[in-house]
């Protein structure tokens, strides 16, 4: 079984930076592709930023600029760098996982998910 564990949200001010964290564990497992997403209130969860095992990154145009991504391979953790914070940045931020395990080649694993609140 994995788990993914995030860390690193808050109450920040509009302009304001967090970072997020997101360590997997587990056992004999291998990580093809971690990525963060978020939901608003009322609103379907959509992708922010996702980085491959090569270091190949996806952004949603509304973060490119303002976000990164980046990974520790060895330490099986993702981060999300969140610079320039807006309002409209308030969500519940979910760390996602795309991981093989035994037979299965690609299982998507979620987090828990870690609120973060940006103010006017």
């Amino acid at each position: 079984q994995v788990q993914l564990v995030e860390s690193g949200g808050g109450l920040v001010q509009a302009g304001g930076s967090l970072r997020l964290s997101c360590a997997a564990s587990g056992s004999r497992f291998t990580i093809n592709m971690m990525g963060w997403y978020r939901q608003a209130p009322g609103k379907q969860r959509d992708l922010v930023a996702t980085m491959t095992s090569g270091g190949s990154t996806n952004y949603a145009d509304s973060v490119k600029g303002r976000f990164t991504i980046s990974r520790d391979n060895a330490k099986n953790t993702a981060y999300l760098q969140m610079n320039s914070l807006k309002p409209e940045d308030t969500a519940v931020y979910y760390c996602n996982a795309v991981i093989a395990i035994g037979h299965i080649r690609n299982l998507a694993v979620w987090g828990q998910g870690t609120l973060v609140t940006v103010s006017s």
